[in-house]
């Protein structure tokens, strides 16, 4: 059987590799610790195609370790007592590295299994996952590795390892071509260079990749969105800007570029950043409607997601719009960078008793649901910022109504 192209081209040295240019340049301390051979545990996190498999191989043979290699999705408890079980052995005189792919989908037990050889040093974990690692991977192992992201290859790095495959088959390719390819690969080498070998296979008598034929091959929306250049970050500040601006067309406009391109999680993070940024506290029951909208698109996955997002960017476009939380924590924030209130007023403390010691004897924190309307006047903040004012109402019903009430109650 012959091996798939993205296979044959894996690199063999660091110097090879395309993209991941923060880990692998000469002054990251990640390559200086990779030169050195002295391999610690590590967690490789991104998106598939972007060099975790590679990166793991190049490690292992750099290490001189005995390389061992398991996927989440298939490996069962027997498999990691397998190889354990060769821990001293004759095989593995210089300790064994093991490569888990996936990792996410072992279960806690599993992971847990690990954890006594990971610590001592007879097993160094190097382990992958497209997922969040601090959601699905068992905090005490996690705690014992250092975490590093690798991010979507660019499109310069995609044309990079386009055309040493281009030059493998002993083939041509148009410009534009190239550049089409590498675009619909959204930061994916693995995906660009299948979709490269498989318009090789197309070919019968020319040696030759037109524009043509990859326009036949490749998803238009991908390319109108290029998730991996600066169009990315303009569709996601446009449809922000929308929503903020309150016109649900563009908003609805710029969440179907996102869905098209299959930036699922990126358009949820946006519609639930707007919803508190830029809504707020004019109506604040709209952060927790978005949230079960995300959760829903989540949970059905594409095609449907749409209708539930889409109802959610309508819903925060035509919303009474308040960034008054924002600016009151962003305030907060810059005090807390100033220096400002290290010491908690002696009412406020966690303190339920005083020690023969004490020069300050009784906490005097007053209870507010002993008063009228549960609420009595005292000092919370810290004494160098007692007067400082972070939150301001801003002029929208809801934030209104609650003005008149406080100002009410504490006068």
């Amino acid at each position: 059987m012959q091996k798939p192209l993205a296979d044959l081209l894996r690199p063999e040295k660091l110097e090879d590799m395309v993209g991941q240019s923060h880990l692998l340049s000469k002054d990251s301390a990640f390559r200086k610790v990779i030169d050195s051979g002295h391999i610690s545990n590590m967690i490789f996190y991104g998106p598939p195609g972007t060099g975790k498999t590679t990166m793991a191989n190049i490690i292992a043979k750099k290490a001189n370790k005995s390389l061992y290699k398991l996927n989440g999705t298939t490996a069962g408890t027997d498999d990691i007592k397998k190889v354990i079980g060769e821990i001293n052995s004759l095989f593995s005189t210089n300790g064994i590295l093991l490569y888990l792919d996936e990792i996410q989908y072992l279960n806690k037990k599993q992971q847990q299994s690990l954890l006594e050889f990971v610590e001592n040093g007879d097993i160094t974990l190097i382990a992958s996952t497209t997922e969040n690692p601090y959601f699905y991977i068992y905090p005490a192992l996690l705690s014992r590795c250092t975490v590093f992201e690798f991010k979507s290859i660019t499109v310069d790095e995609v044309e990079k390892g386009l055309s040493r495959g281009v030059k493998s088959l002993g083939l041509t390719i148009e410009k534009e071509a190239l550049e089409l390819l590498a675009l619909s690969s959204n930061g994916d080498m693995r995906k660009a260079l299948n979709n490269l070998e498989f318009l090789s296979n197309s070919l019968t008598k020319s040696k030759k990749i037109t524009k043509k034929m990859v326009d036949s091959l490749i998803d238009k929306a991908h390319i109108a969105y290029d998730r991996s250049e600066d169009k990315h970050f303009d569709n996601l500040s446009a449809l922000m800007k929308s929503l903020r601006g309150s016109d649900p067309d563009a908003a609805l406009f710029y969440l179907a570029k996102m869905l098209e391109a299959g930036d699922l999680i990126a358009a949820c993070r946006r519609l639930l950043c707007s919803a508190s940024e830029d809504v707020g506290m004019a109506y604040p029951n709209i952060i927790p409607i978005v949230k079960s909208c995300v959760d829903s698109a989540l949970q059905l996955g594409m095609p449907e997601a749409r209708l539930p997002l889409a109802n959610a960017a309508i819903l925060i476009a035509t919303a009474p719009k308040s960034n008054s939380a924002c600016l009151a924590i962003d305030a907060a924030i810059n005090a807390v960078h100033q220096g400002k209130g290290i010491n908690v007023p002696r009412s406020l403390q966690n303190t339920h008793y005083d020690g023969e010691d004490a020069k300050v004897k009784g906490q005097n924190y007053k209870y507010p649901h002993n008063y009228s309307h549960h609420w009595v006047k005292q000092q919370y903040l810290p004494d160098d910022i007692k007067d400082a004012k972070f939150y301001n109402f801003q002029d929208n019903k809801y934030e209104q109504a609650l003005k008149e009430y406080w100002d009410k109650v504490k006068k």
